[in-house]
């Protein structure tokens, strides 16, 4: 192709120079340009110079730019054949071009005089080597494939597929000018045309990145610059390529061509009037791990576009010794536009190095230069090789490329800290495919997936949102197992920290080898999530597919829910708490309700092509099975490689490889037969006698899965379903529900292999009709006689085969062979030949002949099988009750009352004794429970009083005490107990401190909450003495805490009035603390609490608070946030105020003497002894009379028990309903 290209080229070159040779004939005074060897002759005889051609760019080395340099020189070459006469001329021509890392290759092959040096054709050959792309067609088709035009026109989006040269051919190839004047037309067409191309491009174009302006260290990151409006720049485009060669050579200035280049007014015109923009953060920053010899450093890796290699912080790398080399020639460091940055070029590059963001990993060397801002630097040749998905707003990297999960993410799991490589255990697996290593591989089904179309959503039902849930308190085992959980899964990236308003509770469950499974409690956000109803496969299905499977294999994915994502902005929502912090997963966790269809949609689509074909997957299961084992090799390993492209994991310990007999989904599978699992059948031995309706329901539902296995299921457990009728909670167990309960146990031990129906053999149907229901056996002919279904229908009215048919049809319906049917009813051989049916005859005629069988008529004696399935159980031997057909809303009063049916039964044996009011019925003893019963808690009373129902019951019944049964009755109705407010007075009457002997030795404390800041504090600690009614108000920050709260009595009161013997409290977190108790023991003080919601028990303290906070509320009204201020001030007043407890000041009755209000001389007191004896007789009777007073509204609390139920009250209980009031 590219041989025939340069074919084209010369002739439309050739082409070209003949037009201009015919142009020139046509001119006067001038003269044809002279005959070339490589170009058309024009027959001219006087030579003409070569043309100037402007050299081409210096090429660095970049793989996309080698052929159009080559061909630039080429063509000088063709041109100038006088200039370049040797071959090593036009070698040296080239390597003058060069420069980077292309001149650093060209300079060693020149200085070692290689043979290629001296032949163009090898010199050629050798640059398109080392420097041309390897793979130059997969590169042109990726280009051809990513082709798009957008919204531009076709002629633009064709000339974006031109290079210079063939713009030049397409242009060479129009009419040639017949004269001067239609050659100058032509220019300046073309010319015009092509500056409306330049402005429309210039509109249509993105911005222009802005300038970068130097800087005193190198930097990288461009500097953000505003365009002031200067005129000169208005509407100024790009120079030409001649322009700008004439200005360098006349030495003008690039920007306005007028001034010398060295003059400075342009520039500075240029760079002044550019606004600086103030300084952001708007850079792209990931946290990465650079990795050496064994040494590890965290850094900000900055991620640059505009930068054209990677770097490195130059101090950085002296300060962390890392390896670093010199290079062959200094690289420099330029702007956007060409200025070089200081300090200059770069001279030192590092040894290779491991860089590690998240997941992923590779080897990287850095150019090292100054940047300490963000001391790693990956450019554009990092993006291009690792194509990283970006979210530039969040500023997060969300996948890598395709690639990278294959080498570079592989390389990161594979080659953890130690630098040890994982070894996976692959002695189960057989040595045909160890070629699938990877797929085994733990580390990688660890790590954190990509997002795929089928990652979890979680959406929610509108106005709804996720609750968050209790802490669960864990045991030492459980907090080390979870902080173990939490280390590895954050670790791996599938959970990270939260901010989540929601919250799921996290605990364990013990798993079968004793271990711990984290569990996560859903139940909650399951019941606001939008159901996935992806479907998942059925059992029978898997059954069918297995006819003719010789040899199974049984895959195990590893952590199957976690090799899906959550859908991006939804992870929130899987937010859980543990008691060490607050977490959210970024996988697919388990418990979600919609996480087994997520996953089913998943492994369906990955092995579509295989699905129901040679292999069936139920979830994370995967049955493969095969005919031969060479076609079963085969099956598995593209199973395999399905898996791996689609990074799903298998658990070799839990494969099966080649087997012949499998455990699949409880079943037991071999060639042509399925078998229950003898661990299951086991389970339903061993089960014990249920004691409740849902005990029976958890038995019949576990022995259902095997309902295929067990003849006439359903008549023996019928009995056992009886019991689950009616809306009862406890059951009766009677002897029926123990003969079945033992006879579907007995039957588990003798239960028939079923054999794998072949729908390439008849069917035989044998059904049979009872009163009971409906017994149906499926097998062929031509085998071992085993039965291939069994079903029974507990019905009563029978279809017949109807049901059997309906049970069947997957099989029956289109069978390549007639199936008979044998039943021992003999009116349905007439069903094809009657002429009249009834209308459901004839839906039942066009529904059989859908089939086609042959019906025989086989007597009852002889119709044993199916028989005995469908008259195993009778339920004669139990009583029906008689079903209303009135529904219960609808029924107002019945014509006779049941009630009083009951009453007059019971008095057959308990007769009337008379002297009772005219009119009422007598309740004997045997009927007064129920009518009691109706009279308080049917919907006519709704649990009145005990007056009100007395009254309701004598409007109609009477007995000799029913006063006192009604009361009895009432009282100890727990509905009534526990949904009625009590209106008695409080239990328990108040019992006083003990008055101490001295003060200080007994305390009380408190906390007053909820001040505003005042001088940095927003709490006071009142510490009251019981003796004198002195306090200590003492402002502080915040609550303290129960060591900090210790420390303040130290410092306050223990240190001026000693040690107490006694310190009452609330029952905050701070006094009831093991720390607080242990501190009392310690200073031989008793603690005490108050008990709960009984503030009396502390009332001092209470009274304290509420006076303090009066009189702040008086002192700061204007100004709250003062308190702190006249806190000192309220503790004066209140200690030299009298107190009406004392009759003195809490000063006085500390010291004997009240402070002075103004300098006198002090009264002495004569007789000291008297005046304490009469303090304390004050004291005394005062306290006597405040428990008189409290415990006039208060009743003796009885005496309870320990063991004893009470009913406890809700009024101080933070109770979790949906509504207090009710």
């Amino acid at each position: 192709r590219q041989e025939e290209l340069m074919a084209k080229h010369s002739q439309l070159l050739g082409d070209v120079m003949s037009s201009i040779c015919q142009l020139f004939d046509r001119l006067p005074g001038t003269s044809s340009p002279s005959p070339s060897p490589s170009l058309p002759s024009c027959n001219r005889l006087t030579p003409v110079a070569e043309p100037r051609l402007p050299p081409p760019k210096p090429f660095t080395g970049d793989p996309r730019s080698c052929q159009g340099f080559l061909t630039q020189c080429s063509l000088t070459f063709e041109l100038q054949p006088s200039s370049f006469p040797t071959d090593r001329s036009k070698i040296a021509y080239i390597i003058t071009l060069l420069s980077d890392k292309a001149l650093s290759w060209a300079s060693a092959v020149w200085e070692s005089k290689d043979a290629c040096c001296d032949s163009y054709a090898a010199f050629e050959e050798e640059f398109k080597r080392v420097f041309d792309h390897p793979v130059s067609g997969r590169e042109a088709s990726k280009r051809l494939l990513t082709l798009n035009q957008g919204s531009r026109s076709t002629a633009d989006f064709a000339i974006d597929g031109w290079n210079d040269e063939a713009l030049m051919d397409e242009l060479a190839t129009r009419e040639p000018a017949t004269d001067l004047e239609s050659l100058i037309a032509m220019a300046i067409r073309l010319d015009n045309r092509l500056r409306e191309r330049r402005v429309a491009r210039r509109k249509t174009s993105q911005p222009v990145s802005p300038v970068r302006s130097p800087a005193s260290k190198a930097s990288l990151y461009p500097e953000q610059l505003h365009d002031a409006p200067e005129d000169m720049q208005l509407g100024r485009s790009r120079l030409s390529s001649s322009e700008r060669e004439r200005r360098m050579r006349e030495r003008r200035c690039l920007y306005c061509a007028l001034g010398k280049w060295w003059s400075p007014p342009s520039y500075r015109r240029a760079v002044m009037g550019k606004i600086r923009a103030p300084p952001t953060n708007a850079v792209l920053a990931v946290p990465a791990t650079l990795s050496w010899e064994g040494h590890q450093h965290p850094v900000q890796a900055m991620i640059d576009s505009g930068a054209a290699g990677d770097f490195l912080d130059l101090s950085l790398a002296k300060e962390l010794g890392i390896p670093t080399q010199l290079l062959p020639h200094p690289q420099a460091v330029t702007a956007l536009d060409g200025r070089p940055l200081e300090p200059g070029k770069v001279t030192e590059a590092t040894q290779s190095l491991r860089l590690t963001i998240h997941q992923h990993q590779q080897e990287e060397t850095f150019y090292l230069i100054d940047s300490p801002e963000y001391p790693v630097i990956l450019g554009h040749p990092w993006l291009r090789r690792h194509n990283p998905q970006i979210d530039w707003s969040a500023g997060t990297i969300l996948s890598w490329s395709p690639s990278c999960h294959l080498t570079c993410r592989l390389q990161s799991l594979s080659a953890p800290s130690s630098e040890s490589q994982e070894s996976v255990n692959l002695s189960q697996v057989p040595s045909s495919y160890h070629q699938f290593k990877a797929v085994f591989s733990k580390s990688r089904a660890t790590s954190l997936p990509p997002h795929r179309p089928y990652d979890c959503a979680i959406d929610l039902v509108p106005g709804s949102c996720p609750p968050r849930g209790r802490i669960f308190s864990l045991s030492p085992p459980e907090r080390t197992a979870m902080d173990a959980y939490i280390k590895e899964s954050l670790a791996a990236g599938i959970i990270r920290a939260s901010t989540s308003p929601a919250g799921a509770g996290f605990f364990f469950v013990g798993k079968k080898d004793g271990g711990l499974r984290p569990c996560i409690d859903y139940q909650g956000l399951n019941k606001i999530t939008v159901r996935n109803r992806y479907p998942l496969p059925l059992m029978a299905t898997a059954f069918e597919l297995l006819q003719g499977a010789s040899i199974f294999t049984k895959l195990d994915l590893r952590n199957a829910y976690h090799l899906v994502r959550i859908r991006q902005g939804d992870e929130w929502k899987t937010a859980f708490n543990t008691p060490t912090g607050h977490y959210e997963y970024l996988v697919m966790p388990f418990g979600l309700t919609n996480a087994p269809a997520v996953f089913q949609a998943l492994i369906n689509d990955v092995l579509r092509d295989m699905l129901n074909k040679f292999v069936f997957v139920y979830l994370d299961d995967i049955l493969i099975f095969s005919r031969s084992l060479e076609e079963h090799e085969g099956h598995v390993s593209r199973v395999l490689q399905k898996l791996l492209d689609n990074q799903l994991f298998v658990k070799p310990e839990k494969c099966e490889f080649h087997v012949t007999q499998t455990q699949f989904l409880g079943f037991i599978i071999t060639p042509d037969h399925v078998e229950m699992d003898p661990k299951k059948v086991e389970a339903v031995l061993n089960w014990p006698i249920p004691t409740t309706v849902k005990e029976v329901q958890r038995f019949i539902g576990f022995a259902n899965f095997y309902r295929r296995f067990i003849k006439n299921f359903s008549s023996v457990v019928a009995p056992l379903t009886a019991l689950t009728k009616g809306g009862k909670t406890r059951i009766q167990w009677g002897p029926e529900a123990a003969e079945a309960f033992q006879d579907l146990k007995r039957r588990f031990t003798s239960a028939p292999i079923l054999t794998i129906p072949d729908p390439e053999r008849p069917f035989v149907v044998e059904v049979d009709a009872s009163e009971v229901g409906i017994g149906a056996i499926l097998s062929q002919r031509d085998g071992d006689g085993k039965p291939s279904a069994t079903t029974t229908w507990e019905i009563v009215s029978c279809s017949r085969f109807k049901l059997a048919l309906e049970e069947w049809r997957h099989w029956l319906e289109g069978a390549e062979h007639p199936f008979q049917v044998l039943t021992d009813h003999k009116n349905l051989e007439y069903l094809q030949q009657a002429k009249r049916l009834n209308p459901r005859q004839a839906r039942w005629s066009l529904f059989f002949k859908r089939f086609q069988f042959l019906l025989s008529y086989r007597p009852g004696t002889k119709n044993v099988k199916p028989d005995a399935l469908s008259r195993a159980y009778s339920p004669e031997t139990q009583e029906k009750p008689l079903a209303s057909i009135i529904p219960a809303s609808r029924i107002i009063a019945p014509l006779q009352w049941e009630l009083e049916r009951v009453v007059r039964e019971a008095q057959v044996h308990e007769p009337d004794p008379g002297g009772g009011p005219m009119g009422r019925l007598y309740v004997p003893q045997s009927a007064r429970a129920r009518v009691l019963q109706w009279g308080h808690e049917s919907t006519l009373t709704c649990h009145p009083g005990t007056a009100r129902t007395l009254e309701f019951l004598q409007r109609r019944f009477w007995w000799p005490s029913i006063k006192e049964d009604v009361k009895i009755y009432v009282e100890a109705c727990p509905v009534c107990s526990q949904g009625k407010s009590t209106h008695q007075r409080p239990q328990g009457l108040l019992h006083p401190l003990p008055v101490p002997h001295r003060p200080w030795s007994h305390l009380s404390l408190d906390f007053i909450t909820g001040l505003p800041p005042s001088r940095g504090n927003t709490v006071i600690l009142v510490i009251v003495d019981r003796f004198s009614k002195a306090a200590q108000f003492i402002p502080l920050p915040k609550l303290p805490t129960a060591k900090e709260t210790a420390e303040l009595l130290m410092n306050h009161v223990f240190r001026v009035f000693g040690m107490p013997l006694d310190v009452v409290s609330d029952r905050g977190p701070q006094f009831s603390s093991r720390f607080w108790g242990a501190f009392c023991k310690l200073i031989g003080a008793s603690a005490s609490l108050s008990s709960g919601f009984h503030p009396e028990s502390n009332g001092q303290t209470e009274r304290i608070n509420q006076d303090l906070e009066t009189t702040l509320r008086c002192m700061v009204a204007n100004n709250p946030t003062s308190w702190a201020t006249f806190i000192m001030w309220a503790e004066y007043a209140h200690n030299t105020l009298q107190s009406s407890a004392t009759g003195l000041s809490p000063f006085e009755c500390q010291f004997g003497y009240n402070p002075p209000l103004f300098p006198e001389e002090e009264a002495q007191v004569a007789v000291p002894s008297a005046r304490h004896f009469v303090r304390r007789c004050r004291l005394t009777w005062r306290k006597a009379r405040y428990q008189r007073q409290a415990n006039r509204h208060r009743q003796t609390a009885p005496n309870f028990r320990a063991g004893q139920r009470v009913w406890l009250a809700t009024r101080n209980l933070p109770l979790r309903v949906e509504s207090r009031k009710l």
